[in-house]
């Protein structure tokens, strides 16, 4: 079993309430949601918050609310703490983390991530610009899982999956919401 699991806190603190913000009329994770179930490669979506606000608009996409503690909520929860802990609730073979934050992500790029994961025999796959930012070196789980300390993003078989400029654009800040608005029109609008 896939599923798609979209994140999203009530309490982000650069830009605040950025899953809620509007580009193109349509709020961030409501555009996450139905890229989700557009894709066609999910046997159930789930929004993954700690604010109820999230799950009566999950409920009105169609798609399953998941109500992580409060604890997982704040600014210091790791994305591995609130997976874990989302994961001891929902057994699958496979969790696609999909971002509100990255509205210019298509269903199509989506769509073709699970497929690379699934057909390539992953454990994980992280979606990437090809930009020298950071870097993978030699195949190696980030030098040992960070000399055995772990990284439980960074185990097993990891596979890149390139995505284009635009749909790498994250939202983090009121000019990223912007860019991203600005932007949309270039993707034909689409989700």
């Amino acid at each position: 079993m896939n599923l798609a699991m979209i994140p999203a806190r009530m309490g982000s603190q650069r830009l605040k309430q950025k899953n809620l913000r509007e580009i193109g009329g349509i709020p961030t994770i409501t555009r996450a949601i139905r890229k989700c179930v557009a894709a066609g490669v999910f046997d159930e979506v789930y929004v993954n918050s700690e604010h109820d606000a999230f799950g009566e608009i999950a409920l009105a996409e169609g798609v399953k609310f998941h109500k992580r503690p409060e604890a997982l909520a704040n600014n210091v929860a790791t994305s591995e703490q609130f997976v874990h802990e989302f994961l001891t609730r929902h057994p699958c073979e496979r969790v696609f983390q999909v971002h509100s934050i990255a509205p210019l992500l298509t269903s199509e790029q989506v769509r073709d991530c699970v497929r690379f994961m699934v057909e390539g025999n992953f454990d994980t796959v992280l979606s990437c610009t090809l930009e020298q930012i950071e870097c993978a070196y030699q195949d190696d789980p980030y030098i040992a899982s960070f000399e055995a300390g772990k990284t439980a993003t960074y185990t097993g078989k990891i596979g890149f999956f390139p995505v284009d400029r635009m749909a790498g654009h994250i939202i983090k800040t009121e000019e990223d919401l912007q860019m991203a608005e600005a932007l949309l029109p270039l993707r034909g609008g689409q989700l």
